[in-house]
């Protein structure tokens, strides 16, 4: 499996508030993050590979719905984790 309990514990500590915050904005954006990037590495080696391409898709919906989320509610928060995560905005 790609994404081992340790990996997440990891990510959850990283970005949330403890290795058991596995609700807040921000763990879940990292978590999204984390399979989006491995998503985008399976489909550059299997192109014709289409339901992973549409769940790919959903799950940039989905980040995106929470980073919208995050920016209305606390922006410093919002500007915190694009920045440690390395996104676009």
């Amino acid at each position: 499996m790609y994404l081992s309990s340790e990996k997440k514990q990891e990510l959850f500590s990283t970005y949330g508030k403890s290795n058991k915050d596995t609700g807040s904005v921000e763990s879940q954006v990292a978590l999204f993050s984390y399979r989006i990037a491995h998503l985008t590495e399976h489909l550059k080696a299997n192109h014709k590979d289409f339901a992973t391409q549409r769940a790919l898709t959903k799950l940039v919906g989905k980040r995106r719905a929470l980073l919208d989320y995050m920016k209305r509610k606390d922006v410093e928060r919002y500007r915190a984790i694009v920045k440690a995560l390395n996104l676009r905005r």
